[in-house]
């Protein structure tokens, strides 16, 4: 396993107080290099036996693998959720110079 590989982390809050929270967290522990908060949409999903609506703000989180369980364990530790949305997806391409600089940014997430 690739402790190097970049991440593509996806995560849904609340409300952007919230995004705004768990994103400044996440970047000033150094374990991601960068959190995009996106507009707001709309989830329906299914939560204890009911169809449930909710008005949500998408996260896009960039990380390492080294650096994921401490962004996990961040995220559960701020995220208001029972079950907070967490979905890694691995990045199989992009320009090196970006992802290098997630893996350079996320290197103290893995110190700390």
């Amino acid at each position: 396993m690739n402790e190097s590989e970049v991440l593509l982390v996806i995560s849904n809050v609340p409300d952007r107080a919230v995004a705004e929270l768990i994103a400044e967290k996440l970047v000033e522990q150094g374990v991601t290099a960068c959190v995009n908060i996106l507009a707001g949409c709309t989830s329906i999903y299914r939560w204890q036996g009911k169809v449930e609506h909710a008005n949500e703000v998408p996260l896009l989180i960039k990380t390492t693998r080294a650096a994921y369980p401490r962004l996990e364990s961040t995220i559960r530790e701020l995220h208001p959720y029972d079950l907070p949305e967490l979905i890694a997806l691995p990045v199989s391409a992009g320009l090196p110079e970006y992802l290098n600089w997630v893996v350079q940014e996320t290197q103290a997430g893995k110190q700390t």
